[in-house]
């Protein structure tokens, strides 16, 4: 189905503006330059890196021939505007987190995380080996784009509280910044969930604007500073167990590069969620003790709270049944999921139980 058809059949098209006139890509002495506009503020930890990273590593293995103009959030598009640019040709790629763009699709969700669903390794396996890439490009075709996944968060906290999350009653009325289909879910348990660029994050917390917020782990949360407003951590979510994010090209510049140009894109994008990933874990240990060690109070939630945010993810996502690329895409991720899941389980996770036993 191309991009049109969809808009014009579909429910979900959401605010997906029509491909217009392209703006013509910069060319100098026969090289070429391409706007990467981002949904990140300038120097947010880990994910701003991750951006930079894709971008400079292109320009270095083209050997300049091929040159990344980043552009943050704000700078030529607003944060949440990236997939609109590029689509319409304002901008030639965006580096973001795709379940922002649920409102176009609500099949982006999965190139990012849903609740409950897959961890680093799991989503990586689902990507690059079974069909999490074939489904990326199916749903570009239909916007007018070519995606790569280009970083990964790692597992991300449950967030920041003003006061300890007792029962599933404490999420009525809470006003809680959660993106995704982690905050529909959310709300289906009775929270105000807000959708705030990261940038923003931390004055609405300051401000009282929000009650709570999730953002990353403890390094990039550490650096955001929300240790300074409140001290209640919950160190695992529902809503983001391996986040990915995503570097995405206009289509139509995608097929006027060179094969070349093209690979280069692919491996700087692959190179930068493995880069990623590990710059996330290697920080978050020594950040969760200085958090610690700063008085923050580091929690889990509850079971009964755990088991009212599985009633609301399932009932997130069965509500989008129904559309046929959804339907296809939700299938095959979770029996990726699965069986990935049961290896890793009886492998990893009995050695690494086996591990702190004996060695303590």
């Amino acid at each position: 189905m191309d991009r049109r058809s969809f808009l014009k059949n579909s429910a979900l098209g959401g605010t997906a503006a029509a491909a217009t006139t392209l703006a013509a890509p910069a060319y100098a002495q026969g090289n070429r330059t391409l706007t990467l506009v981002t949904t990140w503020g300038r120097g947010l930890a880990g994910v701003h890196d991750a951006a930079q990273r894709a971008a400079d590593t292109i320009t270095a293995m083209s050997g300049g021939s091929l040159t990344i103009d980043l552009k943050a959030a704000g700078e030529l598009v607003g944060a949440f505007e990236v997939f609109d640019a590029v689509t319409s040709g304002q901008a030639d790629m965006y580096h973001g987190a795709d379940y922002y763009f649920v409102g176009q699709h609500p099949g982006y969700a999965f190139f990012t995380s849903v609740p409950f669903g897959m961890t680093p390794q799991e989503i990586s396996n689902w990507y690059y080996q079974g069909e999490g890439q074939t489904f990326h490009d199916e749903l570009g075709s239909i916007f007018g784009l070519k995606s790569f996944l280009a970083g990964n968060t790692g597992p991300q906290a449950g967030g920041w509280f003003a006061k300890e999350i007792a029962s599933p009653d404490d999420f009525q009325g809470l006003k809680f910044r959660m993106p995704g289909l982690g905050g529909e879910a959310l709300g289906k348990m009775g929270a105000s969930v807000q959708n705030l660029p990261g940038a923003e994050v931390y004055q609405a917390l300051a401000s009282g604007a929000i009650d709570g917020t999730e953002w990353i782990g403890p390094w990039a949360d550490e650096k955001a500073g929300f240790q300074e407003i409140t001290k209640f951590y919950y160190t695992a979510g529902m809503h983001e167990p391996g986040a990915a994010l995503s570097l995405a090209t206009n289509l139509d510049v995608w097929e006027s590069l060179s094969p070349e140009h093209q690979k280069i894109i692919e491996i700087a994008s692959g190179e930068a969620h493995q880069w990623n990933l590990a710059q996330f874990m290697n920080n978050n240990g020594a950040a969760l003790q200085r958090l610690q060690a700063g008085g923050v109070q580091v929690l889990e939630f509850p079971d009964s709270v755990w088991d009212a945010m599985g009633t609301a993810a399932r009932e997130t996502l069965d509500q989008y049944n129904g559309d046929d690329i959804y339907d296809r895409l939700r299938a095959s991720y979770n029996a990726s999921m699965a069986a990935s899941s049961g290896w890793i389980t009886q492998s990893e996770g009995a050695y690494r139980a086996q591990r702190d036993r004996v060695m303590g």
